[in-house]
């Protein structure tokens, strides 16, 4: 951060009255004054996320050609001055912290703004400029102090958003329905050349550039979302909260494991699988809006983390495919694999496991709720009792591990234990139990399943799945494309499971498919 940043950022606190007597002010109008960009450089658009009781991460990213080949966005080779600004109100008139950044060219222009000293459980207002080009105006919150229960937190959540599948209107959606918070659970984007995915009917518009296996085909990719205007939407109306899941990487990968393990498949030995996954990580830094504690060191980030609402939640941001031991007998349905029961195998790794349980027993809040990306509760697709058929890529791959967590969050007497999840392309809302292969066992937490926001096109829209008649813990099923939306007092969590009639041309409505109200103090779905 520049040195005029740092002065700005540590002058927020101070109220908006003093801020046209800070003496950077000035400068920072005045170093943002970059004439040589003459076309509009705010085209990827702007975004917030990791909201804090005082301050928040604002974002945005600088380009001319969103698509350029090289990854860079048509940008000049230099470093670009930008002017960034935080307000009480939407006019941007009671500005309350100014400072500069710089867009620097091995970060593929991309600007990060840590806030601080900003006032708890506020909304605000921020933009960028630079030369005479300003972006949109942004909406963003702090976090309610500490101690405080706020009455209500509006928080949205989606995962899976296929660019060539359709339309991402869900987004835009979303936007309208105004929530304080968004969590994306994974699949931001998709890492697949044109013509390698495609949906029935065939594909409504085409990804630019080859496979991402390089840092410029994923800063690429990335731009080509991000200049979508209905993800440009979300972003600008809340703060984010984002984990990944595979498919900013490579489809399935476990850790080191590429999905195609053969050296003749895009070359992914080992080695060369730890360039890609480095090359990703740079780009999924520079393209959201995180703080500095999650730059990437080469193929290593971490990004599982907590964040606070005062007394009223947790979130307990995971990652599953960074810690995992690789998938048993390939990456898909599998029957009777014993080794999935083995007491070694995770999904989370040891440190993150020990995280979160420990956060567990830390807890003082109404809620605690896990950001997570693949499906958790025991899904079993053969009815015979002594066949498990079950995906050894979600958490039923790794049943120990998913016992210990479940387990941890019952020993720890978490008061409300939500798991959030993504992944599946369908909705679903479930029981969590400790064992689910006793009928007594007590269902101690909820699961809810976000479709996708248009990956593999508009779904048939069907709320039937037969595996639900010998898995009864699994309580609702859906094919469309969405999002939900919920609301979490001190006396209920309810969801929404906001569904779209299609995503293959724009345009389509919004409904509310089901609505679940998880009752404080009552484990599992009504």
């Amino acid at each position: 951060m520049d040195n005029i940043s740092r002065r700005s950022v540590l002058s927020a606190g101070l109220g908006a009255g003093l801020v046209a007597a800070w003496p950077g002010a000035a400068v920072a109008a005045s170093t943002a004054d970059d004439a040589g960009l003459r076309a509009d450089p705010f085209q990827l658009g702007i975004a917030s996320g990791e909201p804090w009781p005082d301050g928040f991460v604002i974002w945005t990213r600088l380009a001319l050609d969103p698509v350029a080949v090289d990854g860079l966005g048509g940008m000049p080779s230099r470093n670009v001055a930008v002017a960034w600004e935080v307000a009480e109100d939407a006019g941007m008139r009671k500005v309350v912290a100014r400072g500069v950044e710089h867009a620097r060219i091995e970060t593929a222009h991309s600007v990060h703004v840590e806030l601080k000293g900003l006032r708890p459980g506020r909304e605000y207002f921020y933009r960028f400029r630079t030369g005479r080009n300003l972006s949109a105006v942004g909406r963003t919150l702090t976090s309610p102090a500490p101690h405080e229960t706020p009455a209500a937190l509006a928080m949205a959540f989606a995962s899976c958003a296929q660019f060539e599948h359709g339309c991402f209107t869900a987004y835009a959606r979303l936007a309208q329905d105004h929530p304080d918070l968004v969590l994306h659970l994974g699949d931001y984007l998709y890492e697949y050349k044109k013509d390698s995915y495609v949906i029935g009917g065939g594909n409504p518009r085409d990804h630019a550039g080859p496979e991402t296996t390089n840092l410029a085909s994923y800063r690429q990719r990335h731009a080509q979302y991000k200049a979508d205007a209905d993800l440009q939407a979300a972003h600008a109306v809340a703060p984010w909260l984002v984990v990944w899941d595979d498919h900013e990487v490579d489809n399935n990968w476990a850790d080191e494991v590429p999905e195609n393990k053969d050296a003749g498949q895009l070359n992914d030995t080992t080695e060369h699988f730890r360039q890609r996954r480095a090359a990703a990580f740079q780009a999924y830094y520079e393209n959201m809006p995180l703080r500095p504690s999650s730059v990437p060191a080469g193929a290593d980030m971490k990004i599982y983390r907590k964040l606070q609402w005062g007394q009223l939640a947790n979130f307990h941001m995971m990652d599953t495919r960074q810690y995992r031991d690789d998938q048993l007998a390939g990456d898909g349905w599998q029957k009777n694999v014993a080794g999935r029961l083995a007491e070694d195998r995770t999904i989370t790794g040891a440190e993150q496991e020990k995280w979160l349980l420990d956060g567990f027993k830390n807890s003082t809040q109404r809620w605690d709720i896990l950001g997570q990306q693949v499906f958790f509760a025991e899904r079993d697709r053969d009815r015979a009792p002594e066949i498990d058929d079950v995906s050894m890529d979600g958490w039923d791959g790794y049943a120990a591990s998913r016992r210990r967590i479940t387990q941890g969050w019952v020993d720890a007497k978490v008061r409300n234990a939500v798991v959030l999840t993504g992944d599946v392309h369908r909705n679903w809302a479930n029981d969590v139990k400790v064992d689910y292969k006793d009928p007594a066992s007590p269902v101690v937490g909820s699961e809810l399943v976000c479709t996708s926001i248009s990956s593999t096109g508009n779904g048939t829209g069907s709320t039937t799945d037969a595996t639900m008649a010998w898995n009864p813990h699994l309580k609702f099923y859906n094919d469309n494309r969405g999002y939900v939306n919920t609301r979490i007092t001190k006396d209920a969590m309810t969801a929404d499971f906001r569904t779209l009639d299609y995503v293959t041309t724009p345009g389509s409505p919004v409904g509310t498919k089901a609505s679940f109200a998880i009752r404080d103090g009552v484990p599992g779905l009504p």
